[in-house]
């Protein structure tokens, strides 16, 4: 570049001449804070909330929810969130609402919803009733009864039934974890143990019975019923069911006995097996 010669006529009275490269240098400098002011107005993405805890309490816009001690544990001790980190709740009756962590604390916390990001989604009127069996496979049962679009899930004592009891509120805590994680913004009711007898005794009017019978291996056996509406499914224990209970079942004039293919299944496998059936042809998947 040449040196920069001498303006003619530049003086007192007769304007200043402007340097072309020093004006180019300006025109750059103010494009280049023009954009970094642009940049700095473009709306910053919210954060993606990771975590779904299901609460009692009612959920609003602007409402403010107070956490239990586990709740605040697994929030701030387990996952370290902090004040303004984002979290989705439910409560089984108003869908699911994202919130911010508003008070942080390893004890206690709150949070404060800002805008509902599910409308409550309510599974089939669809209960699932079976046998309780070893622990950590009752637990499986009762975990993807709620992920597969169970109502309301029934442990069942019959003849043959190994555990003669359960603990429901543990029962409903994995219920409810599963709901968690699945997504849903339901939760299934888990029921107390009840005898088959007494169930039946007191069977609601309408409501149908798919009726999983293991004597009914390979046989052609399907659910043919074509109506929806409320509906139940029997799983039997590990023993089977009894004679009489068996008698008893088929006739009844709300069962359908169901086959559950050419292989006796277990209790938890058959569980699966039988709500993925019945979810194809009556229920809500598409």
């Amino acid at each position: 570049v040449r040196a920069r010669q001498a303006q003619i006529g530049a003086g007192p009275g007769r304007g200043t001449v402007v340097d072309p490269i020093a004006c180019h240098s300006v025109r750059n400098l103010t494009l280049g804070v023009f954009l970094c002011g642009c940049v700095g107005h473009m709306s910053v993405p919210m954060k993606q909330a990771k975590v779904r805890l299901y609460v009692e309490q009612g959920l609003g816009e602007g409402q403010t929810i107070p956490l239990t001690k586990e709740q605040a544990h697994y929030l701030f001790g387990v996952m370290r969130m902090a004040v303004g980190d984002p979290v989705l709740l439910f409560n089984g009756r108003d869908g699911e609402w994202r919130c911010v962590v508003t008070v942080a604390n390893k004890r206690k916390g709150e949070l404060v919803c800002e805008a509902q990001t599910k409308v409550l989604q309510m599974p089939p009127d669809l209960w699932l009733c079976f046998a309780p069996i070893k622990k950590a496979r009752t637990d499986f049962i009762v975990e993807k009864a709620a992920e597969m679009g169970a109502a309301r899930i029934v442990p069942v004592s019959t003849e043959f039934t190994n555990s003669e009891r359960i603990r429901q509120d543990r029962l409903q805590a994995h219920a409810v974890e599963a709901a968690e994680q699945c997504g849903g913004t339901y939760v299934p009711e888990v029921s107390d143990l009840v005898k088959l007898d007494h169930l039946l005794a007191e069977w609601p009017d309408g409501r149908q019975l798919m009726f999983c019978d293991e004597a009914e291996v390979g046989s052609a056996k399907r659910l043919a019923a074509s109506t929806g509406g409320p509906w139940a499914i029997l799983i039997g224990p590990e023993g089977g069911f009894s004679g009489s209970e068996r008698a008893r079942l088929k006739a009844l004039p709300f069962a359908h006995v169901v086959s559950l293919g050419p292989r006796i299944l277990r209790a938890d496998t058959a569980a699966v097996a039988a709500m993925t059936l019945w979810q194809q042809a009556l229920g809500d998947w598409p």
